[in-house]
C-alpha cells in the first residue's frame, strides 16, 4: 500500500445511504469501514443523511449523520440539503482526502471545502449512471425521446464540470469510463467492487425457505434483491413473471423496499410472489439467495451490480438485461440476458435456463465470483493505486509540495 509515515483521515460523503433498504453504496460503506479498521492505520469519517444531527466517535472511526428530510416516495432514503452543516463538519475534522459517492449537491460541497482548504485531495466514485438512470430513462417515459436526449446532454455537461474538479475519479465499469472520457475527463480509474464469498455461499441453502415465503410449487424459485422502485425496474419483473407458463411452477421472492413496494404487493395478490421487505441481517439475505434457484434483474443502467455478484457467489445463474454493466457481470455460461424492457424475452430466458443445465451454470457463476471479486482486492486497489494517484495530482495542483499526511501532523499539534 502506498502510504507514508502518518495515517490519513479519509472521508466518505454520500446521499445514497439508508439503514434500511440501502443498496450498493451502503454495502460499500460497511465493507470499507471493516477494511480500514482491520487492514490499515488510517482514520475514517463517514458522513451520511439521517433523521437528525448525530456524531459517533469510536477510536479511528467517526460516523456523522446530517439531519435531512425523507425523499418523497422513497421511505428509506433522505437527502441532505443542509450543505452548510456538512461544510462545518468537514472544517472541524479537516480530512486529508474526501471521497464523494453520489452525483447531486454533495460533490460541490466537497469542492467548496477544498477551495477553503486546498491541500485536501478529492476523489469521486461514479457509482450511478445518473445521466441515463435518473434523467434519460425517466424523461423518455414522461416527455419522449427528444426531450430526454436533450436533458441527458445537459446533465452530461454538469458531470463534466463537476468531475473535472476532482483529483481522481473512478468508475465501476468500462462503459461509464468511456462516458466520462467523451467529456474530456481523463483522470479516471476502474474499480471492481467485491463480495464476501464466505457469507454468500451455496452451503447456506435452506430447504424450508420456499415454504416460509408461502410460495407453492416445485418449479424455479426466482429471487431479486434491491430497491423496489422505478430506477431498478422492479415492476418489469412482475410483468415478466405473469408471462411464465403456469405449468412451470415458478415462484418469485422480491427482497427489498421502495416506492413501488405497496403498489406491487397489491397488484400481485393471489400470485406466488412474496415481498418480505428489506432484509437487514446479511446472513438472512445470504440464506435467501442460496435457497433460491435463479436471480432476476431488469435494471438497465447498472454501473456494477453488487447484488448480482452476491447472487452468483450464492450459486445462482442470472437472468437479466443487456444494459449497463450487466453483460460484464453475466458472461456467457453464467446466465441469459435479453433486451432492456423486453419482459417477454426475459420470461423466455427464465424458462430456457430452467429447462437447461441451470445447476452447472450456477456453479460456474459461483466460481466466477470467487475468482474475480473480493472486498480486499477492491480496497487494496483503492488505497494502493487510486488514492495515491489523487494525492499525486493534489501535489501537482499545489506546485509539487508533498502534503501526504501533513495536515494530520498539524492536527496532532492543534488544540481540540
Amino acid at each position: 500500500m502506498a502510504r507514508e509515515d502518518l495515517p490519513l483521515l479519509i472521508c466518505d460523503l454520500t446521499q445514497s445511504y439508508s439503514p434500511k433498504g440501502g443498496g450498493g453504496i451502503s454495502t460499500y460503506l460497511k465493507e470499507k469501514r471493516r477494511y480500514v479498521l482491520s487492514q490499515t492505520d488510517h482514520r475514517l469519517l463517514q458522513i451520511v443523511p439521517g433523521p437528525e444531527d448525530r456524531v459517533v466517535e469510536d477510536g479511528r472511526y467517526i460516523w456523522v449523520e446530517i439531519g435531512s428530510e425523507r425523499v418523497r416516495g422513497s421511505p428509506n432514503y433522505r437527502f441532505i440539503l443542509r450543505t452548510k452543516k456538512v461544510r462545518e463538519v468537514l472544517a472541524h475534522y479537516r480530512p486529508d482526502l474526501i471521497e464523494s459517492l453520489c452525483p447531486w449537491i454533495l460533490p460541490w460541497t466537497a469542492i467548496s471545502h477544498r477551495r477553503a482548504f486546498p491541500d485536501t485531495a478529492l476523489v469521486a466514485g461514479y457509482h450511478t449512471d445518473f445521466p441515463n438512470a435518473h434523467v434519460y430513462r425517466v424523461g423518455r417515459e414522461v416527455a419522449g425521446e427528444t426531450v430526454a436526449a436533450a436533458a441527458r446532454w445537459l446533465i452530461l455537461g454538469y458531470a463534466e464540470i463537476t468531475y473535472r474538479e476532482f483529483d481522481r475519479v473512478y468508475t465501476l465499469g468500462e462503459d461509464a469510463r468511456q462516458v466520462l472520457a467523451s467529456r474530456k475527463i481523463d483522470r479516471v480509474d476502474l474499480l471492481d467492487l467485491g463480495v464476501d464469498t464466505n457469507l454468500f455461499d451455496p452451503s447456506r441453502r435452506d430447504p424450508g425457505f420456499r415454504a416460509r415465503m408461502g410460495i407453492p410449487g416445485d418449479g424455479p424459485l426466482l429471487v431479486y434483491a434491491g430497491r423496489i422502485d422505478n430506477e431498478k425496474r422492479a415492476d418489469r419483473l412482475v410483468e415478466m413473471f405473469r408471462l411464465l407458463p403456469p405449468g412451470l411452477g415458478a415462484g418469485l421472492v422480491m427482497l427489498g423496499d421502495g416506492k413501488l413496494h405497496e403498489q406491487l404487493v397489491a397488484e400481485t395478490a393471489g400470485l406466488p410472489i412474496a415481498f418480505p421487505g428489506f432484509v437487514e441481517n446479511r446472513v438472512e439475505l445470504a440464506t435467501a439467495l442460496a435457497s433460491s434457484d435463479v436471480y432476476v434483474s431488469a435494471m438497465a443502467d447498472e454501473t456494477f451490480g453488487i447484488s448480482v455478484i452476491e447472487a452468483q457467489a450464492s450459486g445462482l445463474p442470472v437472468v437479466g438485461v443487456a444494459g449497463g454493466e450487466m453483460p460484464a457481470r453475466v458472461r456467457p455460461g453464467l446466465g441469459l440476458l435479453g433486451p432492456v424492457d423486453d419482459v417477454a424475452a426475459m420470461a423466455r430466458n427464465v424458462e430456457a435456463l430452467w429447462r437447461g443445465d441451470h445447476r452447472a451454470m450456477g456453479w460456474a457463476a459461483r466460481a466466477h465470483a470467487v475468482t474475480r471479486y473480493s472486498w480486499t482486492r477492491t480496497f487494496d486497489r483503492l488505497f494502493g493505486d487510486i488514492y495515491p494517484a489523487a494525492i499525486a495530482h493534489k501535489r501537482r495542483r499545489l506546485g509539487g509540495v508533498p502534503l501526504w499526511g501533513k495536515r494530520s501532523r498539524q492536527a496532532e499539534l492543534e488544540p481540540a
